[in-house]
């Protein structure tokens, strides 16, 4: 699976439901070329690009199950929220 038709997918927090956003980067080891976590945008798209610090970080072993439309994640207060861009 590429990295691209993940980005496509809403993610979904299995603790509450509540939907996250989109995948909108992903950290890789580079020796190993495993994924340690992914970068979650929260938002609409305009505000997505225009804030690139919205969202969350969840690491990879968070990651419940990717379905076809959706990727469901088990986060909580532990998983850290991005920080918002200083303006």
């Amino acid at each position: 699976m590429k990295l691209s038709s993940l980005t496509s997918k809403d993610v979904i927090n299995d603790t509450d439901g509540n939907k996250l956003g989109r995948i909108q980067d992903a950290e890789i080891d580079t020796l190993t070329g495993k994924i340690n976590s992914i970068k979650i945008n929260s938002g609409f798209k305009i505000t997505s690009f225009l804030n690139s610090k919205s969202g969350y970080n969840v690491p990879w072993n968070r990651i419940v199950k990717i379905g076809g439309d959706v990727i469901i994640v088990d986060i909580d207060d532990n998983v850290p929220k991005l920080k918002e861009e200083n303006k």
